[in-house]
């Protein structure tokens, strides 16, 4: 039986082996995942049709392969079990021996590399050498001028000191399609950002008064995000063109509010989408977010989970960010961008007052949008998180 690499998504039409998680030979039952695979959005595990063992992988971890290729070949648990124990003996055996060769042929001289000549000493500082790796060639385990030479001149420890510096590492899927959508937006899309900052002292006040009855009701917390999305929503609303894209020679204006969540994880930053977040409650929002984060972090987020977003929110304050522009995330139009909160000194009511402060940054396509529906949606969005009882009761 072959194991194929499954449809992923329309646009999507080759995947790399990330990594097997059964090795030939390996038993398995039905639906047990054996290889993840990852395309140009998601990573995802690809389950055995049913149980059995591993004849023969045909796509080693890191190689690329068609949607609908053979990832492997499968057989019964019976008719590898036997030929599994044989191999297991037989890639165990030369590492037991290569060890004792290896101590017989090369002599471990123990020098001491802080009694270093001036010479010696000049020519591994010059050449960023590491004195500890270099054998000596005299008894007492000084080094000489020539053992560093040698050293030098030797390809297989000149590309150790090699790897030392530098790592290669090939890019995944993901990061190129970061890079490539990242740089195609700013040669598309005439981006400008405008800035604005927000007092959140009523925001936190009604966290702090409502943080047990939130987390009793919806079982999670009551957080920054979910004020958020609602403002966004609403200035959506009041400025349809941010919610807007171009598509050809014609503007096509959104009656949906997708809203994508942008989500650092160790392989790149994703965007998962909240669908129809204009009619999501509070927890509603706050329940999709802990839900959409958990499966970007575990790499099981879907393709429907990444697809479709009208606007993005993107939250740089939880790595500490004071302040940004964010590029666009094509085809949208717009991009927020929070910051972390700091208190600091401000005028209000003509007195100087300490208050929990946020800078925000609306990055957005000035072909679509001009700088007074700019400014305006970014102060829609201030006002309403100034005033939350305006999101609350929606007035």
């Amino acid at each position: 039986m072959e194991l194929i690499v499954p449809t992923l998504g329309e646009s999507i039409t080759e995947a790399t082996v990330s990594k097997w998680l059964k090795k030939v030979g390996d038993s398995f039952e039905a639906d047990e995942p054996l290889v993840e695979i990852e395309t140009d959005k998601i990573t995802v595990e690809v389950p055995a049709p049913s149980a059995g063992s591993i004849s023969e992988i045909k796509v080693e971890e890191g190689a690329d392969v068609n949607i609908g290729g053979v990832l492997a070949l499968l057989g019964d648990k019976k008719s590898t079990n036997g030929s599994l124990a044989s191999e297991k003996v037989e890639t165990k055996e030369p590492p037991k021996e290569k060890p004792k060769v290896e101590k017989e042929t090369t002599p471990s001289v123990k020098h001491d590399t802080t009694k270093l000549s001036p010479a010696v000493q000049k020519l591994v500082t010059e050449n960023n050498l590491n004195a500890e790796k270099i054998s000596s060639s005299r008894s007492d385990g000084r080094l000489t001028k020539e053992d560093v030479i040698n050293f030098m001149n030797n390809p297989s420890t000149a590309s150790t000191s090699s790897k030392e510096r530098e790592e290669v590492v090939k890019m995944s899927k993901i990061r190129k399609t970061i890079a490539t959508r990242l740089k195609e937006s700013q040669n598309t899309a005439a981006i400008l950002t405008t800035f604005n900052e927000v007092d959140m002292s009523e925001i936190m006040k009604v966290r702090e008064s409502k943080k047990e009855d939130f987390m009793e009701r919806y079982g999670v917390k009551l957080g920054f995000m979910s004020f958020f999305v609602k403002a966004v929503v609403s200035s959506l609303q009041e400025f349809p063109a941010v919610n807007a894209e171009i598509r050809d020679e014609n503007i096509i204006y959104k009656n949906h509010f997708d809203i994508g969540i942008a989500v650092g994880t160790e392989k790149g930053l994703v965007v998962p989408v909240l669908k129809d977040a204009d009619a999501m409650t509070f927890g509603d929002i706050e329940q999709n977010i802990v839900e959409l984060s958990t499966k970007a972090k575990e790499g099981s987020l879907t393709m429907d989970d990444l697809t479709g977003g009208t606007f993005t929110i993107s939250n740089g304050g939880v790595y500490g960010s004071m302040l940004s522009t964010p590029i666009i995330n094509r085809p949208q139009s717009g991009i927020l961008g929070m910051h972390n909160i700091q208190k600091r000194a401000v005028v209000v009511d003509d007195e100087i007052v300490i208050r929990p402060m946020m800078y925000l940054a609306f990055s957005y396509d000035h072909r679509i949008i001009d700088g007074k529906e700019s400014v305006g949606f970014l102060v829609s969005i201030k006002s309403l998180l100034e005033n939350p009882s305006k999101l609350i009761l929606g007035v």
